[in-house]
């Protein structure tokens, strides 16, 4: 399937999305691959994850982008040669990409009960304002949270930080498409916007930091 989505979140953000179809030898026949990112397709055990990860590469492409301008840091943080800010992410058979001139994390999730049992893992604070949700309600929010919590976290990327301790989501309401985080982190407060939308059944979420 060719690109599904384009958003164009301001002048200078991109946000890309694909839907994965393709079957593995249809996405590796349409991609240019450097040898150290060949090495790691090789590597991975699940055609899933590797028509994901090839269908990133179809992102970057549709933009102009080749493998050869991707690289990652030494603690798995893509970046650009271009130093343009880039975040990636992939679930189920989704993968999207965002790409700024500012400081951006993007994550992606299907929306399932099973977050709640999980819950307690990763929030804290945000129990309080999420007391009495209808449950299709409090599974969305809890997805829009967790995917806050990991886009906030693909930004600073630093070891030691909680989800559930260090990364606080203001409250709000599904219809806002928009909320404000906050990581509290050894002696860093830094405040993000972070905003959201769904896409079928699954919650995407991208957050600036501020």
């Amino acid at each position: 399937m060719p690109l599904f989505k384009t958003i164009n979140v301001n002048p200078t953000t991109q946000i890309l999305i694909w839907k994965v179809t393709e079957s593995f030898d249809e996405l590796v026949d349409k991609v240019v691959l450097k040898e150290k990112t060949q090495l790691r397709l090789n590597g991975m055990k699940s055609e899933m994850h590797q028509r994901a990860f090839l269908s990133v590469r179809m992102l970057i492409q549709e933009i102009g982008i080749s493998d050869y301008d991707l690289h990652y840091d030494e603690f798995g943080k893509p970046y650009l040669d271009d130093h343009r800010y880039i975040s990636i992410t992939h679930s189920h058979n989704f993968a999207s990409i965002i790409i700024s001139e500012e400081t951006v994390g993007i994550d992606m999730e299907l929306q399932r009960e099973k977050i709640i049992r999980i819950a307690d893992k990763f929030i804290d604070y945000e129990f309080d304002y999420l007391k009495g949700e209808p449950l299709e309600q409090y599974i969305k929010k809890l997805t829009v949270i967790w995917g806050a919590k990991e886009a906030i976290f693909k930004i600073r990327n630093e070891k030691g930080i909680s989800f559930k301790d260090h990364i606080r989501v203001k409250p709000f309401a599904l219809s806002q498409k928009q909320t404000q985080a906050c990581l509290l982190f050894d002696d860093l407060e830094i405040k993000f916007q972070v905003n959201y939308l769904e896409i079928e059944n699954f919650t995407l979420v991208y957050a600036f930091e501020k």
